[in-house]
């Protein structure tokens, strides 16, 4: 197992009150993890340190992602077979990790916000008080990590641009909490008639901390499929320019050419456009950022502009489940080992073997279950979901136990493994699909004991009977549900079907997030759900307007983890 993940599992088993509420340990990098949809279509993901210093001053970095592009594929991730190579051209948070490590003063958070439909122009178009909403995004974004105080650099790239615009446009000034702001080739919908220079040059001359940087690159002449990628009056190039001539009317810009790239600078360096010159005619928009290391540069000018990338030490791993190590402990022992530890360590244990793989072959191979359900107009869509045939196990095909767990643990691995937790939708028909439906054991004693938990094992093996397929009516499952955000801190737990088809648990979070017993039980669901015959990421399945009935019973999911 990777230190990274290794520190994951270690964190799970610490403090239960996490240094910033609402978050909690993420897989890899010892940070934590929060996710939300904040507002209406607009997702966020943060990430922060796993120790937030009440010392040192906090700034949030919030980024507006590209057009087409996910947050996680935002986020980044190392390259593997099969992987989708949007993971591997921004690196965002290893960037910003990058940024950490140069910058030990700050508490560094990064908040990357994603658009309902991954188009912020065209979420822009369908809000008309869009810069109202971005105001109220960066500013609940900001309370998620210590409100006043909190220093805030605002980035995007691409069509994020279109966020940081909104945000400009949602007051006659920039905050005084606002000392950074980048368009990452971003700056498409500089206006002059909507007085984005006055704003920004006053805001730059209100204190001498604050930095604007634009990065573009010359796309005139740029072809894609015999076609200029922009049109007579558009692209970033003609957009910097723009802004150039603004500032000129207040600044006197010094000029410098290196490796291609025009930088002009202004009061003592805070003002920064950079322009690659792009002499071979290629498409350079998404190299800027991530083989160019330009969000680092923008963070911090004292980090070179241009290739090689300067983060790859913090880049993590794709999620897997990985390889089931030779020296893996059995089920059965390591179960028995839990009933010594305090629940924290019992967690940490928990997490720290599944993370390393001790858990059985068969559950790697998922089982496929096809939804159907009407949108709102009545036209009818069909999603196949991918779940482990069976309640996530330590141990091997031989010698494995079902293991309940914490939904932050199980958040945890489901990251790691790149799955999901179900809804009660989905545990409704996984069970109407299964090939095994099993009657429930309830136990009535010592159920929080690990000793349980093989009691109860034992007896659901003693039922199964060595058949295999897609199981169900064992155990509850724990959900995500948009009561969570109305309980914070609980458990929520659904399931656990009786032969006529009726849960014996309705949806319930009346047990804080740390109760576990025997009865609760985990199983995963990949992350792409293939609706309609095109893959989704499940977030935005859960959460689409013609989607969410599909997986969902109670409306768009708008708390998609823990």
């Amino acid at each position: 197992m990777s230190s990274t993940l290794l520190a994951a599992a270690l964190a799970i088993g610490a403090d239960p009150t996490p240094p910033l509420p609402g978050f909690r340990p993420a897989p890899w990098i010892g940070e934590r993890v929060r996710e939300e949809w904040v507002a209406d279509g607009v997702r966020a993901v943060a990430l922060a340190p796993g120790v937030i210093d009440p010392g040192k001053p906090t700034r949030l970095i919030v980024y507006a992602t590209p057009n087409g592009n996910t947050i996680e594929q935002t986020i980044g991730c190392g390259p593997t077979a099969g992987l989708d190579w949007h993971f591997d051209i921004q690196h965002v948070a290893a960037q910003v990790r990058r940024y950490r490590e140069t910058t030990p003063g700050e508490n560094v958070v990064l908040a990357c916000v994603e658009a309902d439909g991954l188009s912020w122009p065209a979420w822009r178009r369908k809000h008309a008080d869009a810069p109202a909403l971005v105001r109220k995004v960066v500013d609940a974004l900001r309370d998620w990590v210590g409100g006043d105080g909190v220093r805030v650099a605002l980035a995007g790239h691409s069509g994020g641009g279109s966020f940081l615009f909104a945000f400009l446009d949602s007051g006659d000034a920039l905050p005084a909490w606002v000392d950074r702001v980048a368009f990452l080739d971003a700056n498409y919908s500089y206006s002059d008639a909507d007085r984005h220079g006055d704003k920004l040059r006053a805001w730059l001359d209100g204190d001498h901390v604050r930095r604007l940087t634009v990065i573009a690159y010359d796309d005139r002449e740029v072809m894609l499929n015999g076609k200029r990628v922009v049109g007579p009056t558009g692209g970033t190039f003609r957009a910097t320019e723009r802004m150039r001539e603004r500032f000129t009317k207040d600044v006197t810009f010094a000029e410098s050419t290196a490796a291609h790239v025009v930088t002009r600078t202004a009061r003592d360096g805070r003002l920064a456009l950079l322009v690659h010159t792009n002499p071979e005619n290629r498409i350079l928009h998404t190299a800027l950022v991530g083989e160019m290391n330009g969000l680092l540069h923008a963070l911090d000018g004292r980090a070179a502009f241009g290739a090689p990338r300067a983060y790859t030490k913090w880049v993590q791993p794709a999620p897997a489940l990985p390889p089931r190590p030779a020296d893996a402990v059995g089920g059965t022992e390591f179960v028995r080992g839990l009933e010594k530890l305090t629940p924290a360590a019992r967690e940490a244990a928990i997490a720290k073997e599944l993370l390393r793989g001790n858990l059985p072959d068969f559950l790697r191979t998922f089982a496929k279950v096809t939804m159907t359900a009407p949108d709102a107009a009545g036209k009818p869509h069909s999603a196949t979901i991918e779940v482990m045939p069976d309640y996530l196990a330590v141990g091997s095909d031989a010698d494995f136990v079902r293991v309940p767990m914490t939904p932050r643990t199980a958040a945890l691995v489901a990251d790691a493994f790149g799955c999901a937790l179900p809804t009660r939708r989905v545990v409704d028909e996984v069970y109407r699909a299964a090939a095994l439906r099993l009657t429930p054991d309830p136990l009535t004693e010592a159920r929080e004991s690990p000793l349980s938990f093989l009691r109860h094992h034992a007896l659901v093996e003693a039922r199964r009977a060595s058949r295999a397929g897609l199981i169900a009516g064992i155990k509850k499952d724990v959900v995500v549900t948009n009561r969570l955000t109305e309980k914070a801190g609980r458990v929520a737990i659904y399931g656990w079907h009786t032969p006529d088809g009726k849960p014996i648990q309705p949806l319930s979070l009346v047990h804080h997030e740390g109760y576990v017993d025997y009865s609760h039980g985990v199983r995963l669901m990949r992350r792409t759900v293939v609706v309609d015959g095109t893959p989704r990421d499940v977030r935005h399945v859960l959460y689409g307007a013609d989607t969410h009935r599909l997986l969902s019973d109670e409306g768009p999911i708008t708390r998609p983890t823990y």
